[in-house]
């Protein structure tokens, strides 16, 4: 496909990278500490609709606001959420009929219909509005709207609507279509009414390019990725309700792993999923919101910045999860300025924060509840402010995950082994406080590898008081003979 010019793209990467991850990333000055300025190309509507680009330089405050942030992501037509009706072209949709949108304007669209298709092919360079009032489309195996090529096309809900595709999606061609809204260029999901999205085989939204919202009331229900996007997933406001048999959202580009980035400055999202509630491939930035995230994983990225938001999680794997899946930074990095975090995960190898590279705390309210790991890193980690609270007890400092050490990550008064005091954790609290209890004595072999035996009088240690309501604890004089050397 022809692809815009290559301005364009980079306004809305370079803005997404310079939000407040760079900070984190690679901004810091080595002096300081602080975020140094950069100058970066952004965004600006112009009163002709075209888009331009002018430079700008963002401010070095670690959390950015809103607003100004919005301002250059956010074009004024992608905020309206009323659009003026006047002189818009009338459609009706029809059972079985393909309805063309064939050139740039405002196309207000009502009725109900089985087997019917919104199709836009105006061209790379029109931008399309179109105004979904009271529409139903109910399809077997075709996207109900796809956009075949346009700069921009709007989706705009006014009342309610309701998308649905019941069966496994045919191709167009080459085009393998997989979404009840499928689109091969930007679209901008508004409005001021509700839209309903039900796929029962494949994704909810997929655009194989830059995904906006900024208003309107939706609900999902999707065998695959409800909001999905290949370049950019933006969002400043909304309410959604999300069931999916896989990703929340998911932002990834196959050929371009530099791309995949989700922002969100507002909203309200009660995403339910069987992976992962947010995933995006290289940053991932909350700039606000209220979350209730519910799945595999709560959020994942290379780079995770939360400035602001009341964000839930709860978790049967790691809460946030920070992984090497772009080339665009060389070190995967969390990074939590401000906002109110909520993080419970399940028993087993579970983090409730886990980053593959560093971590930084520097505000906000952070509480975690987890039988096994409170925080988990490979490079460093810096506590530089905020409340951090791991099963109701306030530290100060991050603790590290302690691989095989039950407990391990998290301090408290865990209930001790009959072997003896547990180790200290890093920030000098004893035992872990978990399922399992702390360790016997703990001495190091002339290798230098812990040796718990002396706790567990020679032996592996026999788990008794199973019922214990705070969980089983190891016995260090009993159980099978340690292996000899």
């Amino acid at each position: 496909m022809t692809r815009k010019p290559i301005t364009r793209l980079f306004a809305v990467l370079i803005l997404l990278f310079t939000v407040a991850v760079l900070a984190a990333c690679d901004g810091k000055d080595s002096a300081t500490g602080d975020a140094k300025k950069r100058t970066t190309v952004t965004e600006t509507p112009t009163p002709d609709g075209t888009d331009t680009t002018v430079p700008t330089t963002e401010p070095s405050e670690k959390s950015p606001s809103s607003k100004n942030t919005n301002e250059t992501v956010f074009t004024t037509r992608d905020l309206d959420q009323n659009p003026d009706l006047n002189g818009a072209t009338e459609l009706t949709v029809s059972d079985g009929e393909t309805v063309s949108v064939t050139k740039d304007g405002t196309y207000h669209i009502t009725g109900s219909a089985t087997d019917c298709t919104i199709r836009v092919e105006a061209g790379d360079k029109a931008k399309v509005q179109l105004v979904l009032d009271g529409v139903t489309i109910t399809n077997k195996d075709f996207p109900a709207i796809y956009v075949v090529s346009a700069d921009k096309c709007l989706i705009t809900s006014f009342n309610k609507n309701d998308l649905s595709v019941s069966g496994t999606f045919r191709a167009d061609g080459e085009t393998n279509t997989d979404a009840v809204i499928f689109s091969r260029d930007d679209i901008v999901l508004n409005g001021t009414g509700s839209l309903s999205v039900t796929s029962a085989k494949g994704n909810g939204v997929s655009c194989k390019d830059d995904l906006k919202v900024t208003g309107g009331t939706y609900t999902f229900n999707t065998a695959l990725d409800s909001l999905e996007a290949n370049d950019s997933i933006s969002i400043c406001d909304g309410t959604f309700s999300v069931t999916t048999q896989k990703d929340g959202m998911h932002c990834e580009n196959e050929d371009d792993n530099t791309l995949g980035n989700i922002y969100i400055s507002g909203g309200t999202f009660t995403i339910n999923a069987k992976s992962d509630a947010i995933q995006g491939t290289t940053d991932v930035v909350l700039d606000g919101g209220t979350f209730d995230l519910k799945g595999r994983e709560g959020i994942e990225g290379t780079c995770i910045t939360i400035n602001d938001g009341t964000i839930t999680i709860n978790a049967t794997d790691d809460g946030i999860n920070a992984a090497k899946k772009s080339t665009a930074h060389g070190t995967p990095v969390i990074t939590i300025n401000g906002g109110t975090l909520t993080v419970t995960v399940g028993q087993g190898d579970t983090d409730a924060i886990d980053s593959n590279g560093d971590l930084y705390v520097n505000g906000g309210t952070i509480t975690i509840t987890s039988t096994v790991s409170s925080f988990d890193y490979e490079g460093k980690a810096e506590y530089n402010g905020g409340t951090i609270i791991i099963n109701g007890q306030q530290v100060d400092s991050i603790p590290k995950s302690m691989m095989g050490g039950p407990g391990g990550g998290f301090p408290g008064q865990g209930r001790q082994g009959n072997g003896g005091d547990g180790p200290r954790r890093p920030d000098g609290s004893e035992g872990g406080k978990g399922s399992f209890g702390g360790w016997g004595n703990r001495s190091e072999d002339d290798n230098g590898a812990p040796d718990f035996s002396e706790g567990f009088n020679g032996k592996w240690p026999s788990i008794t008081d199973e019922s214990d309501p705070d969980g089983p604890r190891f016995n260090g004089s009993s159980g099978s003979e340690l292996p000899s050397e």
